[in-house]
C-alpha cells in the first residue's frame, strides 16, 4: 500500500477516534472527571468543553480544507490535557478509580507525543518518505496500544 493512501486511512481512523473519545466525554463524564487535576475547579465544564473540542477537531480533520487547522488544534489539545496524564500517574485515587497501575499510567504518557507527531504529519500535505514511514509505524504502535487498553 502506498504511503499516501495509508496516510489518508490514518487520518480517517484518527478522526473517528477523536470523535468517539469526544462523545465519551458526554456519555461517561465521570471517567474523565477522575483524571482532571485538582487545580482545575470546574472539572465537569472542562470535560464537556474538551469533549466538544475533540468532536469538532475530529470532524474538521476529515476535510482537506480544515485538516491543517484541525491537526494543529489537536496538537494544542493534547498539550492542554497532558496534565491529566501526569495527575493520573501521581494520583493513587485516580489510578484506583480507573483500575490501572502506576506503571500503566507512566507507560501511556509517551503516547501523547506519538499522537502529536501523527497530528503534525496529518497537518502536512507532503512530507519526506522517511518521516511518513516513521509516522506510519508510530500510528500502528499507538493504535495497537490503545486497542489493548
Amino acid at each position: 500500500m502506498k504511503l499516501k493512501k495509508f496516510k489518508k486511512i490514518t487520518i480517517y481512523i484518527i478522526s473517528l477516534l477523536y470523535i468517539n473519545v469526544g462523545v465519551q466525554h458526554f456519555i461517561n463524564p465521570d471517567f474523565f472527571i477522575t483524571i482532571v487535576p485538582p487545580i482545575i475547579k470546574w472539572k465537569v465544564k472542562a470535560v464537556i468543553v474538551s469533549g466538544f473540542i475533540e468532536i469538532l477537531l475530529g470532524i474538521l480533520l476529515l476535510f482537506k480544507q480544515s485538516r491543517k487547522l484541525a491537526s494543529w488544534g489537536i496538537i494544542l489539545l493534547l498539550i492542554a490535557v497532558f496534565p491529566a496524564n501526569i495527575y493520573l500517574y501521581i494520583s493513587e485515587n485516580a489510578r484506583e478509580t480507573l483500575n490501572i497501575s502506576k506503571n500503566q499510567a507512566l507507560f501511556r504518557m509517551p503516547f501523547q507525543i506519538t499522537l502529536i507527531i501523527i497530528s503534525y504529519w496529518h497537518s502536512k500535505k507532503q512530507t519526506s518518505k522517511q518521516f511518513s514511514v516513521i509516522c506510519s509505524i508510530l500510528f500502528l504502535i499507538t493504535m495497537i496500544y490503545f486497542l489493548t487498553i
